[in-house]
C-alpha cells in the first residue's frame, strides 16, 4: 500500500479524531480510505445519471402525454 503524508485543517483533523475515538474506525487512514471509496462510488452514480440526462436531452421532444411517458418508463423498468 502506498504511504502518503497529508495535512488536514484543524476542524477536519478534529472530526477525523472524533470518528476514531468513537471507534467508528480504527485509524484515520481507514476512515480516509472509506471516504475515498464513497466518493468514487458516488462519482460512478453521478456519471451514470449524467449519461442518462445527456441521452434524454439529445433524444428531442415528445408529444406523448404524462400518462404515456409514465407507462413507457414503467414498462422499461420491468423489462
Amino acid at each position: 500500500m502506498a504511504r502518503q503524508s497529508i495535512s488536514f485543517t484543524p476542524p477536519n483533523d478534529e472530526w477525523l479524531k472524533a470518528q476514531v475515538d468513537n471507534q467508528e474506525y480504527s485509524s484515520k487512514s481507514e476512515l480516509v480510505n472509506d471516504l475515498i471509496r464513497q466518493a468514487r462510488n458516488q462519482q460512478v452514480e453521478i456519471d451514470w445519471i449524467r449519461t442518462k440526462l445527456e441521452k434524454s436531452e439529445n433524444s428531442g421532444f415528445t408529444t406523448d402525454s404524462k400518462e404515456e411517458i409514465l407507462a413507457q418508463s414503467k414498462s422499461k423498468l420491468n423489462d
